[in-house]
């Protein structure tokens, strides 16, 4: 059973940083498409980031580009997503995801993903 658990998400004001964390169990692909997706009240899920965790290449949404992250503990099995210079825009909840592989415009796909977390809400104020 594939379990992603996501964590870290909180309140903080603009300009501040967050830490997200996604353990992920119950599989043992050694490679993989590790996504980190968002989504607003009323709004679509949106693609943020995603890292394909058998060479460690990142992708990232232009709205994120300089401000995130996404990094990878192969022996924790955990993606992280570092979030700096927060936006009130960026108020979400964040969900980690995972899919077989990643491809350059094909991460952003929620549809293609196969597992999901529970979500983490990420507020940034004014």
């Amino acid at each position: 059973q594939v379990q992603l658990v996501e964590s870290g998400g909180g309140s903080v004001q603009a300009g501040g940083s967050l830490r997200l964390s996604c353990a992920a169990s119950g599989y043992t692909a050694s490679s993989n498409c590790m996504g980190w997706f968002r989504q607003a009240p009323g709004k679509e899920r949106e693609g943020v980031a995603a890292i394909s965790t058998g060479g460690g290449v990142p992708y990232y949404a232009d709205s994120v580009k300089g401000r995130f992250t996404i990094s990878q503990d192969n022996a924790k099995n955990t993606v992280y997503l570092q979030m700096n210079s927060l936006k009130p825009e960026d108020t979400a909840m964040y969900y980690c995801g995972r899919r077989a592989y990643c491809r350059l415009g094909a991460w952003r796909r929620a549809a293609e993903y196969n597992y999901w977390g529970q979500g983490t809400q990420v507020t940034v104020s004014s």
